[in-house]
């Protein structure tokens, strides 16, 4: 996981309709949230409402949030651009939704599944890393917890900074579905 205390590194990528966003574009509000989702994943869209939810209360309280698609479109077309213009529309999400094609800025923040969620202070620095909450979907292999939807963990997280204090130090890590790598470009921190 990247360590807390890192400078969330810089990103310029483009939205399904090419306009381009940066890290500092968003230098001015108070937390960022950084989130890796796709739009095929079961744990993503089990949360799909409540992240619509989160980003527009998030926005509201004018923190930033980016949503960004690392995986490879193209043994997963249901991620391409095209197809995140079409969720981005379905789920509500008012957040940039962002393309990472050459999968460098999911490398660059140690992400591996969706969803993966980051939180960074006013300075820039990672205050939290981990899940949403501990709800878990039903997929074929695993039951799912039973817990409701409530974004607990990261919304506590947030909560914090926006109160001018640090978030706990147990922190759970997000669980989901391995991201998509293209045929050798798997990261190393995700293969050892």
């Amino acid at each position: 996981m990247l360590p807390l205390g890192t400078h969330a590194p810089d990103f310029a990528l483009p939205d399904p309709a090419g306009r381009l966003y940066a890290r500092d574009d968003f230098r001015s509000a108070p937390a960022l949230v950084v989130m890796f989702i796709c739009n095929h994943c079961p744990f993503v869209k089990h949360l799909r409402d409540a992240l619509a939810a989160f980003g527009r209360e998030c926005q509201a309280k004018g923190v930033a949030v980016v949503a960004i698609n690392s995986n490879d479109v193209a043994k997963y077309p249901d991620d391409s651009p095209p197809k995140m213009a079409e969720e981005a529309r379905a789920a509500g999400y008012t957040f940039p939704y962002l393309f990472d094609e050459s999968q460098g800025v999911a490398k660059a923040y140690r992400a591996a599944c969706t969803p993966d969620f980051f939180l960074f202070d006013r300075s820039r620095k990672l205050v939290y890393r981990g899940q949403f909450d501990d709800s878990r979907p039903a997929t074929r292999s695993q039951p799912g917890s039973g817990a409701p939807v409530t974004g607990a963990d990261l919304r506590a997280a947030l909560d914090a900074v926006l109160s001018g204090h640090a978030p706990t130090a147990q922190q759970k890590p997000s669980i989901g579905c391995n991201i998509k790598w293209k045929p050798g470009n798997e990261p190393d921190y995700y293969t050892s």
